[in-house]
């Protein structure tokens, strides 16, 4: 059994053979995060976790395999025990130099090694929560799976080195897969362990803003808020400068001061740069200088994992077979899924008493009606909607404008949207066609679906013979 003075040394071999053989996503997301306490005897070592969450996915994980490890290293049976101490972990991990790999940019440069972007042994008086971030919107409350890891990873080494490892960063994908959530937990871990000033804004209110300075004559004002304070500026849902040609003049020379300072910027955008139109190519080519973060519609097991976060955080002690429910049903992106949990949660409290699966399921029934479905693929939807209107696929994916195409291949891409978990990006792509297309396209099927009965059973049968289509297979 290792000496007394030796637990440590013997934890840090452990990790760093846990570490060659779980490889390095596991250990950034896991393994890397946790830190020595203590050792209370020989056969029992105390070990801190960043949060309580983290304590119990933890303890799922990895908790046996580690103690597994350390029994092997030390020759006895070693138990652990997990306490949440965010300062000793933290510590921890600066003193074993144990510091995450940085993530690969897409063309597979590598990064300046991640280091903690404010010196630790200086003290820094406490900050206060920034009034424009949402505290909830941390890096432990942002639940990673298999689909959002390299977003994760990603944005955790920005946040340790905000100006240097990547900038530009732009985050993209649809509505409701956690942009906002990802880009404001590089916000408050820059403001909590630095002192630079942060600066998050909409894309609208950036636009307000300087519409007010214009018109009060206060563009130095507006222009040293964005310029010169700010050390690290997050502009969220840049859709919104579309064909706003004074803003974008202000936002250009706006980027290049925050770049010739080396200041950290980070965009958010609903599709990628090069759909949007209005938008002059030099901004263009700003927005696209830097790291591109794809956020795709999460799979089955990333949102069980979310809900159960839930489900513990609220100590709504809702049933694992109600949990799975919900998981299989709300596939469209987070903002949905925590919404259809949440009025479950709320149906509990309401009516006092545990819920059951024939309550929830009366209570999803519109979901439950028409999930988005893992399985179905655009090539099955094509086949349906081409039997419907006797067509081919190659009508569908072609070029063609005539009306009895067009109109069949909108429908196409609408219910590509509604029952897959494609998104709009990856749908118009099979199609040969942009993400703005495959929105204009869906609400332009929204509008006559409201409107039109006719249209609408037409729709219905394309989407009955699409899930029948989808069974045979």
């Amino acid at each position: 059994m290792a000496k007394k003075g030796d637990y440590k040394a013997l934890f840090d071999e452990a990790l760093e053979e846990l570490r060659v053989e779980c490889g390095e996503d596991d250990y950034f997301i896991w393994l890397g995060k946790i830190g020595f306490l203590s050792a209370s005897g020989p056969e029992e070592m105390q070990v801190s976790v960043p949060s309580a969450f983290f304590l119990t996915q933890f303890k799922r994980k990895f908790l046996a395999r580690l103690q597994e490890k350390l029994s092997s290293l030390a020759g006895t049976t070693v138990t652990v025990s997990l306490k949440v101490d965010e300062d000793a972990a933290a510590a921890a991990a600066v003193a074993s130099g144990q510091q995450p790999k940085p993530a690969e940019a897409p063309d597979k440069a590598s990064a300046p090694q991640s280091k903690d972007i404010h010196p630790t042994e200086a003290p820094r008086a406490p900050r206060k929560q920034l009034p424009s971030l949402r505290e909830d919107f941390t890096f432990d409350n942002y639940i990673i799976g298999e689909d959002n890891k390299y977003a994760a990873k990603a944005a955790d080494v920005i946040a340790r080195n905000p100006g240097s490892a990547y900038n530009p960063v732009l985050i993209y994908g649809g509505v409701g897969l956690g942009k906002t959530h990802l880009m404001q937990a590089i916000g408050n871990y820059i403001h909590f362990n630095s002192n630079l000033r942060v600066t998050y804004i909409t894309a609208e209110n950036f636009l307000n803003e300087f519409l007010e300075a214009m018109n009060s004559q206060k563009m130095n004002s507006f222009k040293n808020k964005f310029r010169y304070t700010t050390d690290v500026l997050l502009l969220d849902d840049i859709q919104f400068f579309e064909g706003k040609e004074q803003t974008q003049e202000e936002l250009f020379h706006t980027f290049n001061a925050l770049a010739d300072s080396k200041k950290q910027v980070v965009f958010t955008c609903d599709r990628l740069i090069s759909d949007l139109k209005k938008i002059p190519e030099r901004l263009t080519t700003r927005f696209e200088s830097g790291l591109k973060v794809d956020l795709k519609p999460l799979k089955y097991e990333t949102r069980i994992l979310i809900l159960r976060s839930i489900n513990e955080t609220k100590k709504a002690n809702i049933p694992a077979e109600i949990i799975d429910l919900v998981g299989k049903n709300v596939a469209s992106n987070v903002r949905d899924l925590l919404s259809a949990f949440k009025n479950l949660i709320a149906y509990q409290d309401l009516t006092g008493r545990p819920i059951t699966l024939v309550d929830a399921q009366k209570q999803m029934r519109d979901l439950i009606g028409s999930p988005r479905q893992p399985t179905m693929s655009i090539d099955i939807i094509l086949k349906a909607v081409a039997d419907e209107f006797h067509l081919s696929h190659n009508d569908l994916r072609s070029k063609k404008k005539s009306k009895n195409v067009v109109t069949p291949r909108h429908i196409a891409m609408y219910l590509a949207r509604e029952i897959t978990e494609y998104s709009t990006t990856e749908i118009g792509a099979e199609f040969g066609k942009d993400h703005a297309t495959v929105i204009f396209a869906c609400r332009k099927v929204d509008t006559r679906l409201k409107t039109e009965p006719d249209f609408y059973e037409i729709v219905e049968n394309c989407k009955r013979k699409a899930r029948e289509y989808s069974m045979r297979n």
